[in-house]
C-alpha cells in the first residue's frame, strides 16, 4: 500500500513538472517568434520585459535571461539607429548595463556557451557605439575577445560570423572596415546557417534574416 501511494505521488509530481515545462516552453516560443518581426526600440523593450518576467518565474533556466539580455541590447541599437551619437550616452549605457546583468545571470546557469559570448560582444559594441571616440580602445578589444571566445567554444555558430561581418560593414575603411571582407563573412555565416540545427525550439537560432539583409546591401 505504501509503495502504491509513493508511485501515485511520483506520477502526480511528474505530471505537474511536465505541465510547468510545457507552459514555460510555450511562453518562450511566443516571445521568440516575435524576434524576427521586431524592429523598433519600443518593441524590443517589450520583449526584454517579457523575457525577464519569464526568467523571474523560471530562475533555473538560462535562456530567458539570455533573450532578455539580447533584447535590451537591441533596444539600445534601435535607440542609436546603429550610428554613433544616435542617442543619449547615458541611455545607451543603461541598456548595456541592464543587458549585462541579465547575461551574467544566464552565464551563472550555462557556462562556456558560444551564444552567451556573442551577446557579450554585442553589449561591448553598444557601449562602444555610445561614445566611439573615447571608448574604442576599451570596448573594441573586449568585444573582440568575447567573439574570439565564442569561436573557440563553437566555430560552427553562424552568429559569430554575422557579428564579425557587421564590424567590417560598419567600420570606416581607414579604421579597418571593408565591405568586401564583410561580404565574405556574411557568406560564411549564411553557409553555416544552412548547416545549423538549434538544440530545441527555444534555443538561439536568430540571425539568418540579418545576414540576408546585409548581403542584399553589398553589391
Amino acid at each position: 500500500m505504501k509503495a502504491l501511494y509513493s508511485m501515485m505521488l511520483l506520477i502526480l509530481i511528474s505530471s505537474s513538472v511536465m505541465a510547468q515545462s510545457d507552459k514555460y516552453v510555450k511562453a518562450m516560443e511566443e516571445k521568440i517568434a516575435a524576434i524576427e518581426k521586431t524592429n523598433t526600440s519600443a518593441g524590443w523593450q517589450e520583449l526584454a520585459n517579457g523575457f525577464e518576467r519569464i526568467a523571474e518565474a523560471e530562475k533555473n533556466q538560462w535562456l530567458p535571461y539570455y533573450y532578455a539580455a539580447m533584447s535590451n541590447v537591441m533596444t539600445g541599437y534601435m535607440l542609436s539607429n546603429g550610428q554613433p551619437g544616435g542617442a543619449n550616452i547615458t541611455q545607451l549605457d543603461q541598456m548595456a548595463d541592464k543587458a549585462e546583468v541579465m547575461l551574467n545571470k544566464a552565464e551563472e546557469l550555462e557556462k562556456d556557451n558560444s551564444d552567451i559570448y556573442c551577446i557579450r560582444k554585442m553589449i561591448n559594441t553598444l557601449k562602444l557605439t555610445a561614445d566611439p571616440m573615447t571608448r574604442y580602445q576599451t570596448y573594441g578589444p573586449k568585444g573582440e575577445e568575447a567573439l574570439a571566445k565564442a569561436k573557440v567554444l563553437d566555430p560552427a555558430n553562424p552568429r559569430i560570423y554575422l557579428l564579425e561581418g557587421q564590424d567590417k560593414f560598419f567600420t570606416p575603411e581607414q579604421f579597418g572596415g571593408s565591405k568586401t571582407e564583410a561580404k565574405v563573412l556574411f557568406e560564411t555565416s549564411l553557409k553555416k546557417f544552412e548547416e545549423f540545427k538549434p538544440k530545441s525550439s527555444i534555443h538561439p537560432s536568430w540571425g539568418k534574416s540579418q545576414v540576408e539583409y546585409f548581403l542584399s546591401q553589398i553589391k
